[in-house]
């Protein structure tokens, strides 16, 4: 075996073991060579391996820096609630409910959804906490007239499931909106970010009941190292 993939594979066992943990610096080009009593281009080699297999990020000026291998898939397509996520992966988190009142629908709100302005809505807004650090914010504004009651402890739970058993409303459909979104002062605030984050990617849905009737808006704020975003395609040949 070429002594760069004996490196590569010596420096992805410890970065897996955490003994480089995420965020963490690898040694330096020059302690690797000492380390390895090899040439500088054959540890070149095994970082590029590395960068490539998704293990580091080279940056200058600093070095390597360990990423955080461990995502969590999150489905383009479909509608799960993060709840539903949070079984099917066993994704150890806890909500917080930061914020739960009745709005006035803006103009900009109306722009969006469609709903008259000074309609009643409720703004709901939660912290998804996992591994003790908030990596999800998620930005809910729900018609009045559909979902006149919210109690705090179904906010905190599952608010689709409330939506289905208790109010018994038939969620049928989403339009979904995926973008890069840079980071301002109130992420900086309610979320665990790191101090290079510079955008977080957003997911936003305006969801639909079985009768056309768009109730729901959400912006949902991921952390950039903590989410992969997955879907299925099929070809279909035009």
């Amino acid at each position: 075996m070429n002594k760069f993939k004996e490196i590569f594979l010596d420096l992805e066992q410890k970065i897996l073991s955490e003994e480089y943990p995420p965020h963490s610096l690898l040694p330096s080009e020059n302690q690797l060579i000492k380390l390895y009593d090899v040439s500088r281009e054959t540890v070149r080699k095994a970082l590029n391996l590395l960068r490539d297999a998704g293990y580091i990020q080279k940056k200058q000026g600093k070095g390597s820096i360990v990423l955080d291998i461990n995502r969590f898939d999150f489905p383009i397509s479909g509608l799960t609630s993060f709840k539903e996520l949070q079984t099917t992966q066993h994704i150890a988190s806890e909500t917080k409910v930061v914020e739960l009142r009745k709005i006035a629908v803006s103009v900009k709100l109306h722009e969006i959804t469609g709903w008259p302005v000074a309609k009643e809505a409720w703004k709901l807004v939660r912290q998804r906490k996992i591994n003790g650090e908030v990596v999800i914010l998620d930005k809910d504004y729900l018609l009045a007239d559909i979902v006149p009651d919210l109690p705090k402890d179904k906010a905190q739970n599952s608010i689709y499931d409330y939506f289905e058993k208790d109010l018994g409303l038939e969620i049928a459909y989403a339009q979904k909106e995926i973008a890069a979104d840079p980071v301002n002062k109130e992420l900086r605030d309610l979320m665990d970010l790191h101090l290079e984050d510079r955008h977080v990617v957003t997911v936003r849905s305006l969801v639909y009941l079985e009768d056309t009737r768009c109730f729901e808006y959400t912006e949902s704020i991921h952390r950039l190292d903590k989410f992969r975003f997955v879907d299925f395609a099929r070809r279909r040949k035009t």
